[in-house]
């Protein structure tokens, strides 16, 4: 069966699942992405959105799927089912796409429509980032990925890390960038110490009006790390996040545990944009997102997330280096910097051509 009849034949089959329970509605279109197909629904006018989200399982049989998520977006309604073979996000073909990328800003993956996602940092909306999701939903590697994006697209002398890991295994590859403000942190007490510094830094920033180089602190494991570190983590990491954009520190967090003991009284308020994998619940979903219904619950892991940003949502496959990729990219970003530090992230497009040398050229973002 081609893939066009066999797209014909789910979506007729979604309409007679629909139609069963009273539901009028029909496929008007549809995205075919990486990970998973997206139905676009037009209902009938006075259709409950809430109607079609409680069959989702109903859809998901009709179809052989193990799961399918629904949402609305404007005047439509999405039923994303996953695909037999899913196909992976490679990190470095997705950057050869970027014909030049803001400083400070890093690469999250492709959107519904292939477009490469990008996060600005320093915007007023962003801050702080929040990636919750359980063992297996891809949030360290979306964190590597974006720090490793941010390593390439900006020179050591305009933005600083700090990687905080406990378990000496998410960042690792990373550990021999240029950029490193200090060795990688592995430890409560040295976690505390550093965290500790930075908001010396952030202090002393503030007083003489400055705010570069930018530093960007991820952290693997945030709900751990508060756990063992107790009040000697808590309160600096709150210092920062309260106060760190003015001074140019910024917070990337990961936690497996989206519980509200957490997130509730240092995460809620300071971090606006959550990138939300595949979490266990849909009162975790809510917990992580921010905001319900989000479908977080369905995701498919492994790269599958949906940023939550301003009230709006977009679902993204997340790009993948592996750590073999990561450590090639740091060596050869490491002696560009001691081979000429002045010229180091000059020109963006030709630099990330030099990384993917020997990939075909991919066709060219449409936006």
């Amino acid at each position: 069966m081609n893939r066009r009849l066999r797209l014909e034949l789910q979506a007729d089959r979604i309409e007679a699942t629909l139609a069963s329970h009273k539901i009028r509605t029909r496929v008007a279109g549809g995205t075919v992405t990486p990970r998973f197909i997206r139905f676009d629904l037009l209902p009938a006018p006075g259709t409950r959105i809430r109607r079609i989200q409680g069959l989702a399982d109903e859809i998901a049989l009709s179809l052989n799927v193990p799961t399918c998520r629904v949402c609305r977006r404007g005047g439509t309604v999405h039923v994303e089912v996953p695909r037999d073979k899913p196909r992976p996000v490679a990190f470095l073909s997705t950057c050869a796409r970027l014909s030049s990328v803001p400083r400070v800003t890093a690469l999250l993956g492709l959107d519904e429509e292939a477009v490469p996602v990008l996060l600005r940092l320093p915007s007023p909306d962003v801050v702080h980032v929040l990636i919750a999701g359980n063992t297996g939903s891809g949030k360290t590697m979306l964190a590597r990925t974006m720090a490793l994006s941010l390593l390439m697209f900006n020179p050591p002398r305009q933005l600083q890390l700090v990687l905080i890991d406990p378990k000496r295994r998410g960042f690792a590859p990373l550990a021999g960038a240029p950029h490193l403000l200090t060795p990688l942190v592995d430890g409560d007490a040295r976690a505390a110490e550093v965290l500790s510094r930075l908001v010396a830094e952030m202090v002393r920033r503030d007083r003489h009006g400055r705010s570069s180089p930018r530093i960007i602190v991820f952290i693997d494991e945030l709900a751990d790390l508060l756990a063992t570190g107790g009040r000697a983590v808590k309160q600096p990491l709150t210092r920062l996040a309260q106060r760190g954009r003015e001074a140019g520190i910024h917070l990337v967090a990961c936690t497996q545990r989206p519980t509200a003991a957490i997130i509730g009284g240092l995460v809620k308020s300071n971090f606006p944009v959550r990138l939300v994998g595949s979490v266990a619940s849909a009162e975790d979903a809510k917990i992580a997102a921010g905001i319900p219904r989000t479908g977080a619950e369905r995701l498919l892991g492994r790269g599958d997330f949906i940023v939550v940003a301003r009230g709006e949502q977009v679902r993204i496959q997340a790009a993948y280096a592996s750590p073999h990729e990561i450590r090639r990219i740091v060596a050869q970003l490491g002696g560009r910097a001691r081979g000429d530090s002045r010229r180091f992230g000059r020109r963006v497009a030709s630099a990330t051509r030099r990384l993917v040398s020997g990939l075909p050229a991919p066709a060219k973002a449409t936006r």
